[in-house]
């Protein structure tokens, strides 16, 4: 059919109505006669059958935008081959660190020095012996032990204690958030690794002091992430208007803003584990993480630099492992926080 266009008599209205072949476009326009009442009854029927038509244009984009959805949905659940192998990877770590004592692994401070050096798969065992013949592969599980303790101890700590005073800065603002921020900034500015030996040469290098010391610089950097997820969140629809409905501060914190805090937070503690791995094998590398025998990566590489001029797979399989556990946590922690991260286009 050809367009058809016409006034439509309402009462004390015109309603001019255009129509298109496929019938795909339909506007619907009210206009009041010259001299009629605007706020007469007719012209309130022709205006809600102008809203009528307007919802229902609205309803018809919702539909489209309900099939697209599903499609985006099913494209982001896609983490892909490499996700999964990340994730086996940090599940074996985490695996062998819990019940490395149950598993029939030699004592890792045992040594065998008629053995030493002996390389993968012979008679050391799977991953042949260290410079004083202990058992690579039970050091580096026991050395598991270790790092992870630390490192979850210490994005534990992070999280409720940088995490709080993120959400009360953000939220609060003003004098609070001045200082609290102004304080972040003065430790932030210090070089970690310098701050930390610091720290660890006062406390001493026990594993808990070593525990304590790694928290304390993983405040400053939670409390960042916290205070800007807080400050997005803050501005959403649900959060105004509890607000508005007299909501007490208290209530808007811990049930609007905190559930939808955290999960970002969360996500960037996974990518921190890495960091904070990589940071106490520094200082075992060093020599200042827990006191030796204790294994652990960083001390194992230490070890088996010495004997870089007979063999080099000593200092190479732990570097290899500490190598594949920091990636895959950040790997894993990259993609979960894309999915957690807040963004303006979702308020």
């Amino acid at each position: 059919m050809p367009d058809q266009t016409g006034p439509v008599d309402a009462g004390n209205a015109t309603t001019t109505a255009t129509g298109t072949t496929a019938g795909t476009t339909t506007r619907t326009t009210t206009e009041p006669r010259n001299g009629a009442d605007p706020y007469s009854r007719d012209t309130d029927n022709a205006r809600e059958a102008h809203f009528e038509s307007e919802l229902e244009a609205a309803e018809i984009a919702g539909q489209v935008t309900s099939v697209a959805e599903p499609v985006v949905a099913r494209r982001k659940k896609r983490s892909g081959i490499l996700f999964w192998a990340a994730l086996a990877w940090v599940g074996l770590v985490i695996f062998l660190a819990l019940f490395a004592s149950f598993l029939p692994f030699k004592d890792p401070n045992l040594p065998d020095i008629p053995n030493k050096l002996e390389p993968p798969f012979g008679e050391g065992g799977v991953l042949g012996n260290d410079g004083l013949g202990r058992d690579v592969l039970a050091r580096l599980a026991y050395g598991a032990r270790v790092s992870l303790q630390i490192s979850f101890a210490a994005v534990a700590v992070g999280i409720v204690v940088g995490g709080t005073f993120g959400m009360l800065v953000g939220y609060f603002r003003g004098k609070l958030e001045a200082g609290v921020m102004a304080l972040i900034n003065i430790i932030l500015a210090f070089p970690a690794l310098i701050l930390l030996l610091y720290i660890v040469s006062v406390v001493g290098q026990s594993l808990s002091a070593i525990t304590v010391a790694i928290s304390f610089l993983s405040i400053p950097v939670y409390t960042r992430v916290a205070r800007a997820t807080t400050l997005a969140v803050a501005q959403r629809e649900y959060v105004l208007a509890a607000r508005a409905l007299g909501a007490t501060d208290a209530r808007i914190l811990f049930r609007e803003i905190m559930p939808n805090v955290i999960l970002p937070v969360a996500a960037f503690g996974l990518v921190a584990l890495g960091t904070i791995i990589v940071a106490e094998g520094s200082l075992a590398f060093l020599g200042l993480s827990v006191e030796a025998p204790a294994a652990t990566w960083g001390s194992m590489i230490a070890e088996g630099k010495r004997h870089l001029s007979e063999t080099v797979w000593v200092a190479l399989i732990p570097s290899i492992v500490m190598f594949l556990t920091v990636l895959s946590l950040n790997f894993v922690g990259d993609i979960l926080r894309s999915r957690f991260d807040v963004k303006e286009s979702a308020l």
